[in-house]
Protein backbone atom coordinates (compact mmCIF):
# COMPACT_ATOMS: atom_id res chain seq x y z
CA UNK A 1 0.00 0.00 0.00
CA UNK A 2 1.27 3.31 -1.09
CA UNK A 3 1.65 5.50 2.18
CA UNK A 4 -0.65 8.45 2.59
CA UNK A 5 2.52 10.11 4.24
CA UNK A 6 5.96 9.48 4.12
CA UNK A 7 8.91 11.51 5.97
CA UNK A 8 12.14 10.63 4.35
CA UNK A 9 15.66 12.12 5.75
CA UNK A 10 13.87 14.81 7.79
CA UNK A 11 16.34 17.15 9.24
CA UNK A 12 15.42 20.51 11.18
CA UNK A 13 18.04 23.09 12.93
CA UNK A 14 17.39 26.23 14.68
CA UNK A 15 20.11 29.26 14.96
CA UNK A 16 19.83 31.35 18.64
CA UNK A 17 22.94 33.61 19.99
CA UNK A 18 25.08 32.13 17.41
CA UNK A 19 24.34 28.56 19.22
CA UNK A 20 23.00 26.07 16.37
CA UNK A 21 21.09 23.19 17.58
CA UNK A 22 19.79 20.10 15.54
CA UNK A 23 16.90 18.61 17.40
CA UNK A 24 15.48 16.25 14.25
CA UNK A 25 18.21 14.55 12.76
CA UNK A 26 17.77 12.34 10.07
CA UNK A 27 14.34 11.03 10.43
CA UNK A 28 12.74 8.52 8.32
CA UNK A 29 9.38 6.47 8.49
CA UNK A 30 5.59 6.56 6.85
CA UNK A 31 2.16 6.14 7.88
CA UNK A 32 0.30 4.15 5.31
CA UNK A 33 -3.40 5.39 4.03
CA UNK A 34 -5.96 4.35 6.86
CA UNK A 35 -3.23 2.90 9.02
CA UNK A 36 -2.91 3.66 12.41
CA UNK A 37 0.92 4.82 13.35
CA UNK A 38 2.60 5.69 16.47
CA UNK A 39 5.69 7.79 17.12
CA UNK A 40 7.10 7.57 21.03
CA UNK A 41 9.97 8.55 22.74
CA UNK A 42 10.42 10.80 26.50
CA UNK A 43 10.07 14.85 26.49
CA UNK A 44 12.56 16.41 24.15
CA UNK A 45 13.56 13.60 21.43
CA UNK A 46 11.96 15.50 18.94
CA UNK A 47 8.60 14.01 18.11
CA UNK A 48 6.51 17.14 18.26
CA UNK A 49 8.48 19.14 16.08
CA UNK A 50 8.51 16.37 13.53
CA UNK A 51 4.85 16.69 13.60
CA UNK A 52 4.77 20.25 13.26
CA UNK A 53 7.33 19.89 9.99
CA UNK A 54 4.84 18.15 8.16
CA UNK A 55 3.07 21.06 7.61
CA UNK A 56 5.67 23.64 8.71
CA UNK A 57 3.87 25.02 11.55
CA UNK A 58 6.02 26.99 13.90
CA UNK A 59 8.49 27.20 14.96
CA UNK A 60 9.38 24.80 12.59
CA UNK A 61 8.86 27.93 10.00
CA UNK A 62 11.59 29.19 11.37
CA UNK A 63 14.29 26.32 11.07
CA UNK A 64 16.48 25.28 9.03
CA UNK A 65 15.04 21.56 6.95
CA UNK A 66 16.44 19.67 4.87
CA UNK A 67 14.84 15.64 3.65
CA UNK A 68 11.78 15.00 2.04
CA UNK A 69 7.72 15.19 3.07
CA UNK A 70 5.59 13.18 0.46
CA UNK A 71 1.77 13.74 1.16
CA UNK A 72 -1.16 11.88 -1.16
CA UNK A 73 -4.44 13.97 -0.44
CA UNK A 74 -7.60 13.57 -1.81
CA UNK A 75 -7.11 16.57 -3.98
CA UNK A 76 -3.68 15.54 -5.33
CA UNK A 77 -0.47 13.97 -4.16
CA UNK A 78 2.07 17.05 -2.60
CA UNK A 79 5.97 16.67 -2.60
CA UNK A 80 8.55 19.37 -1.90
CA UNK A 81 11.67 19.62 0.26
CA UNK A 82 11.10 19.90 3.58
CA UNK A 83 13.07 23.24 3.43
CA UNK A 84 10.66 24.71 1.23
CA UNK A 85 7.90 27.01 1.78
CA UNK A 86 5.19 24.98 -0.51
CA UNK A 87 5.11 22.49 2.32
CA UNK A 88 2.72 24.79 4.26
CA UNK A 89 0.33 23.80 1.09
CA UNK A 90 -0.25 20.63 3.05
CA UNK A 91 -2.18 23.02 6.03
CA UNK A 92 -6.14 22.13 5.20
CA UNK A 93 -5.09 19.27 2.57
CA UNK A 94 -6.16 16.51 4.34
CA UNK A 95 -4.14 16.80 7.66
CA UNK A 96 -5.42 17.94 10.75
CA UNK A 97 -4.03 17.87 14.27
CA UNK A 98 -5.17 17.97 18.25
CA UNK A 99 -2.74 18.87 20.03
CA UNK A 100 -1.62 18.15 23.93
CA UNK A 101 -3.15 21.37 25.18
CA UNK A 102 -6.98 22.35 24.15
CA UNK A 103 -6.74 25.77 26.24
CA UNK A 104 -4.08 26.68 23.97
CA UNK A 105 -5.74 25.24 20.44
CA UNK A 106 -8.86 26.99 21.24
CA UNK A 107 -9.29 30.68 20.70
CA UNK A 108 -10.33 31.32 24.39
CA UNK A 109 -12.64 34.66 22.53
CA UNK A 110 -14.66 32.80 20.19
CA UNK A 111 -17.45 30.68 20.39
CA UNK A 112 -16.85 26.90 19.87
CA UNK A 113 -19.59 26.02 17.36
CA UNK A 114 -17.92 29.40 15.31
CA UNK A 115 -14.01 27.49 15.59
CA UNK A 116 -15.50 24.37 14.09
CA UNK A 117 -17.54 25.80 11.31
CA UNK A 118 -14.05 28.20 10.55
CA UNK A 119 -12.07 24.21 10.29
CA UNK A 120 -14.64 23.15 7.49
CA UNK A 121 -13.70 23.17 4.09
CA UNK A 122 -15.21 26.78 2.14
CA UNK A 123 -18.16 26.66 0.38
CA UNK A 124 -20.72 25.21 3.31
CA UNK A 125 -23.67 27.05 3.57
CA UNK A 126 -24.01 29.01 6.86
CA UNK A 127 -27.04 27.34 8.47
CA UNK A 128 -25.56 23.80 6.97
CA UNK A 129 -21.96 24.70 8.55
CA UNK A 130 -23.52 25.46 12.42
CA UNK A 131 -25.47 22.33 12.42
CA UNK A 132 -22.70 20.24 11.37
CA UNK A 133 -20.75 21.82 13.83
CA UNK A 134 -23.52 20.63 16.68
CA UNK A 135 -23.26 16.66 15.00
CA UNK A 136 -19.46 17.11 14.93
CA UNK A 137 -19.34 17.54 18.80
CA UNK A 138 -22.52 14.84 19.53
CA UNK A 139 -20.06 12.53 17.54
CA UNK A 140 -17.35 13.30 19.79
CA UNK A 141 -19.64 12.02 23.03
CA UNK A 142 -20.61 15.18 24.56
CA UNK A 143 -23.74 15.51 26.21
CA UNK A 144 -25.23 18.53 25.06
CA UNK A 145 -23.66 19.45 21.88
CA UNK A 146 -25.86 22.18 21.13
CA UNK A 147 -24.13 24.17 24.56
CA UNK A 148 -21.03 23.34 23.93
CA UNK A 149 -20.97 25.00 20.46
CA UNK A 150 -22.63 28.03 22.24
CA UNK A 151 -20.07 27.81 24.54
CA UNK A 152 -16.41 29.68 25.59
CA UNK A 153 -13.75 27.27 25.78
CA UNK A 154 -13.33 28.43 29.57
CA UNK A 155 -17.05 27.51 30.22
CA UNK A 156 -16.14 23.57 29.76
CA UNK A 157 -13.79 21.20 31.32
CA UNK A 158 -10.37 20.18 29.89
CA UNK A 159 -11.61 16.70 28.83
CA UNK A 160 -14.89 18.71 27.23
CA UNK A 161 -12.32 20.86 24.89
CA UNK A 162 -10.31 17.86 24.13
CA UNK A 163 -13.19 16.95 22.56
CA UNK A 164 -13.92 20.21 20.98
CA UNK A 165 -10.45 20.09 19.23
CA UNK A 166 -10.93 16.62 17.79
CA UNK A 167 -14.66 17.78 16.64
CA UNK A 168 -12.46 21.06 15.14
CA UNK A 169 -9.89 18.69 13.51
CA UNK A 170 -12.84 16.56 11.80
CA UNK A 171 -14.56 18.74 10.34
CA UNK A 172 -11.79 19.62 8.11
CA UNK A 173 -12.41 16.20 6.97
CA UNK A 174 -8.84 15.22 6.67
CA UNK A 175 -7.12 11.82 5.45
CA UNK A 176 -4.76 12.04 8.08
CA UNK A 177 -5.33 13.26 12.25
CA UNK A 178 -1.71 13.66 13.93
CA UNK A 179 -2.84 13.86 17.75
CA UNK A 180 0.40 14.81 19.10
CA UNK A 181 -0.06 14.02 23.17
CA UNK A 182 -3.79 14.24 22.94
CA UNK A 183 -4.93 13.06 26.76
CA UNK A 184 -1.52 14.01 28.69
CA UNK A 185 -3.62 17.16 30.50
CA UNK A 186 -6.31 14.77 31.62
CA UNK A 187 -7.12 12.15 34.48
CA UNK A 188 -7.05 8.75 33.45
CA UNK A 189 -10.45 7.98 32.71
CA UNK A 190 -10.77 10.82 30.18
CA UNK A 191 -7.90 9.86 28.79
CA UNK A 192 -9.13 6.20 27.84
CA UNK A 193 -12.37 7.94 26.62
CA UNK A 194 -10.46 9.96 24.34
CA UNK A 195 -8.30 7.61 22.90
CA UNK A 196 -10.97 5.21 22.12
CA UNK A 197 -13.15 8.04 20.23
CA UNK A 198 -10.22 8.38 18.21
CA UNK A 199 -10.03 4.88 17.25
CA UNK A 200 -14.15 4.36 16.73
CA UNK A 201 -13.64 7.80 14.29
CA UNK A 202 -10.63 6.61 12.50
CA UNK A 203 -12.62 3.55 11.66
CA UNK A 204 -16.08 5.32 10.82
CA UNK A 205 -14.14 8.13 8.37
CA UNK A 206 -11.24 6.26 7.47
CA UNK A 207 -8.82 8.82 7.77
CA UNK A 208 -5.12 7.39 9.36
CA UNK A 209 -3.62 8.01 13.09
CA UNK A 210 -0.16 9.62 13.72
CA UNK A 211 -0.37 9.33 17.61
CA UNK A 212 2.37 10.64 19.33
CA UNK A 213 3.10 9.86 22.84
CA UNK A 214 6.06 8.68 25.47
CA UNK A 215 3.67 6.40 26.69
CA UNK A 216 4.15 2.75 25.40
CA UNK A 217 1.30 1.43 27.23
CA UNK A 218 -0.94 3.74 25.26
CA UNK A 219 0.24 2.26 21.88
CA UNK A 220 -0.22 -1.41 22.44
CA UNK A 221 -3.74 -2.76 20.94
CA UNK A 222 -4.42 0.85 19.30
CA UNK A 223 -1.83 1.21 16.96
CA UNK A 224 -0.47 -0.79 13.96
CA UNK A 225 2.76 0.38 13.83
CA UNK A 226 5.46 2.34 16.11
CA UNK A 227 8.55 4.36 15.72
CA UNK A 228 10.74 4.58 18.98
CA UNK A 229 12.77 8.33 18.87
CA UNK A 230 15.24 9.45 20.84
CA UNK A 231 17.29 12.31 20.60
CA UNK A 232 16.21 13.41 17.25
CA UNK A 233 16.38 10.04 15.64
CA UNK A 234 14.38 6.85 15.31
CA UNK A 235 15.84 3.96 16.88
CA UNK A 236 13.47 1.11 16.51
CA UNK A 237 10.53 0.71 14.52
CA UNK A 238 8.05 -1.92 13.12
CA UNK A 239 4.14 -3.57 13.97
CA UNK A 240 3.49 -2.78 17.39
CA UNK A 241 3.02 -6.59 18.69
CA UNK A 242 6.44 -7.31 17.45
CA UNK A 243 8.29 -4.17 18.58
CA UNK A 244 6.43 -4.25 22.11
CA UNK A 245 7.00 -8.47 22.61
CA UNK A 246 10.10 -8.61 21.54
CA UNK A 247 11.93 -5.01 21.64
CA UNK A 248 16.08 -5.01 20.25
CA UNK A 249 17.01 -1.56 21.17
CA UNK A 250 17.69 -0.98 24.61
CA UNK A 251 15.91 2.74 25.04
CA UNK A 252 12.85 0.65 23.71
CA UNK A 253 13.43 -2.22 26.42
CA UNK A 254 13.98 0.56 28.94
CA UNK A 255 10.75 2.39 28.10
CA UNK A 256 9.03 -0.79 28.50
CA UNK A 257 10.50 -1.50 31.74
CA UNK A 258 9.47 2.05 32.94
CA UNK A 259 5.58 1.43 32.21
CA UNK A 260 4.36 0.10 35.56
CA UNK A 261 2.81 -3.51 35.31
CA UNK A 262 -0.95 -4.53 36.80
CA UNK A 263 0.07 -7.48 38.29
CA UNK A 264 3.06 -5.99 40.21
CA UNK A 265 3.59 -6.22 43.89
CA UNK A 266 2.23 -2.84 45.57
CA UNK A 267 6.00 -2.36 47.13
CA UNK A 268 7.60 -3.47 43.78
CA UNK A 269 9.83 -0.34 42.97
CA UNK A 270 8.88 1.68 40.21
CA UNK A 271 11.68 1.56 36.90
CA UNK A 272 13.33 4.09 34.94
CA UNK A 273 15.81 4.78 32.75
CA UNK A 274 18.55 6.80 33.97
CA UNK A 275 20.03 10.01 33.60
CA UNK A 276 17.61 12.79 31.62
CA UNK A 277 17.23 13.50 27.45
CA UNK A 278 20.33 15.71 26.87
CA UNK A 279 19.52 19.45 24.97
CA UNK A 280 19.51 19.42 20.94
CA UNK A 281 22.93 21.34 21.14
CA UNK A 282 24.77 18.80 23.30
CA UNK A 283 23.84 15.58 21.76
CA UNK A 284 26.45 13.21 22.80
CA UNK A 285 29.26 12.27 20.28
CA UNK A 286 28.48 8.24 18.81
CA UNK A 287 25.24 7.04 20.04
CA UNK A 288 23.25 9.62 21.72
CA UNK A 289 21.65 7.11 24.32
CA UNK A 290 24.76 5.18 25.34
CA UNK A 291 25.73 7.41 28.32
CA UNK A 292 22.25 6.28 29.83
CA UNK A 293 22.62 2.71 28.45
CA UNK A 294 23.35 -0.22 30.83
CA UNK A 295 24.74 -2.00 27.26
CA UNK A 296 26.87 0.71 26.54
CA UNK A 297 30.36 -0.64 25.27
CA UNK A 298 33.44 1.69 24.15
CA UNK A 299 32.62 1.81 20.74
CA UNK A 300 28.94 3.19 21.10
CA UNK A 301 30.75 6.67 21.96
CA UNK A 302 33.56 6.36 19.39
CA UNK A 303 30.69 6.78 16.07
CA UNK A 304 27.43 7.03 15.02
CA UNK A 305 25.80 3.47 15.25
CA UNK A 306 25.21 1.60 11.87
CA UNK A 307 22.37 1.81 9.87
CA UNK A 308 19.01 0.48 10.83
CA UNK A 309 18.92 -3.26 10.91
CA UNK A 310 16.02 -5.36 9.25
CA UNK A 311 14.93 -7.78 11.72
CA UNK A 312 11.78 -9.06 9.85
CA UNK A 313 9.12 -6.03 9.61
CA UNK A 314 11.36 -4.27 12.42
CA UNK A 315 14.53 -1.97 12.00
CA UNK A 316 17.06 -0.93 14.97
CA UNK A 317 19.99 0.90 14.59
CA UNK A 318 22.47 -0.51 17.78
CA UNK A 319 26.22 -1.53 18.52
CA UNK A 320 24.87 -3.70 21.22
CA UNK A 321 21.03 -4.63 20.70
CA UNK A 322 19.29 -6.73 23.21
CA UNK A 323 19.91 -9.80 22.60
CA UNK A 324 16.48 -12.01 20.62
CA UNK A 325 16.40 -14.22 23.50
CA UNK A 326 16.13 -11.55 26.12
CA UNK A 327 14.14 -9.72 23.77
CA UNK A 328 11.82 -13.05 23.79
CA UNK A 329 12.13 -13.07 27.46
CA UNK A 330 9.99 -9.66 27.97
Amino acid sequence: MEPLLEISSLRLSFETLGCVSEPVRDVSFSVPAHGRTALVGESGCGKSLTSLAVTRLPPTDRAAAGGEVRFSGRAARVSCRAGDAALAALRGRGVSYVFQNPSGALNPVMRIGRQIVEAMPPGVPRKEAAARAVSLLERTGLPDPARAARSYPCELSGGQCQRCALAMALAAEPDLLIADEPTTALDVTTQKTVLDLIDVLARETGMAVLLITHNLGLVAGRMDDVNVMYAGAIVESGPVEEVLSRPRHPYTRGLLDAVPALDAPRDAPLRDIPGTVPPPDRWPAGCAFHPRCARAQAVCSAGAPPPATPCGARRFSCFNPVPAEAADAV
